[in-house]
């Protein structure tokens, strides 16, 4: 969900001359300035060095929910997934700014109770050993999703259409704590362009990123 959202402000930004989407799946967008690269597996980009190298940013937005998962499942297409395409890139792209899509709750000592928050947590910490010019680790909480965007997981579908009525209102009274798509993609081309800031950012960091506020 939030990939589709950075997507569609990358393409509606003047100043980002091409994009390159890979993933398992096509997407529906067609553009001039866009590329897509349909890889079964995530885990290995050896055949595609080439094509992902000469970027200035990597927006990583693919995720999954642990429910039901193991720890070992989860770290599985968390961790090692991530990992893979980062260190191809970082090998690719030493001067790359990479923008990781964590979220709220996230355990940075990856080592607290809870399974998920310390998975990403290990993430994240691997991920600001690697040497890109820049790591931004994102960490929404609430996300209203925008311009038709859909997510891909049936139950956070399920629940953003019961909520349909209930997040405009509540990103006008906090907008430091309910994002939406179309701010999130904004603040990580933000990034993006600065390459500097704080490398961990909440929700109020994250809207005050996408208003080009400094933190």
């Amino acid at each position: 969900m939030v990939g589709q959202g950075v997507l569609r402000e990358c393409l509606l930004a003047d100043d980002v001359r091409h994009v390159t989407v890979v993933g398992r799946e096509p997407v529906p967008t067609v553009h001039p300035r866009m590329t897509q690269i349909i890889k079964a597996d995530l885990f290995d980009y050896t055949d595609i060095e080439e094509q992902i190298a000469g970027f200035d940013a990597c927006f990583f937005c693919l995720g999954v929910s642990s429910a039901g998962m193991t720890e070992e499942a989860y770290t599985h297409v968390t961790y090692d997934l991530t990992m893979a395409a980062a260190e191809a890139l970082a090998r690719s792209n030493p001067p790359m700014t990479f923008v990781y899509v964590s979220g709220a709750g996230t355990d940075s000592t990856g080592t607290g109770r809870t399974m998920w928050a310390r998975v990403k947590g290990r993430t994240e910490n691997a991920l600001q050993g690697l040497p890109f010019s820049a790591v931004f680790l994102f960490r929404p909480g609430i996300i209203q999703p925008l311009h038709g965007i859909r997510s891909k997981t049936r139950s956070y579908q399920v629940l953003y259409s019961v909520m349909a009525l209930v997040l405009p209102v509540m990103r006008r009274l906090r907008p430091d704590l309910v994002l939406t798509t179309e701010v999130i993609g904004k603040a990580m081309l933000e990034a993006a362009r600065t390459g500097r800031g704080r490398a961990v950012l909440g929700s109020r960091e994250i809207d005050a990123l996408a208003r080009g506020i400094r933190r």
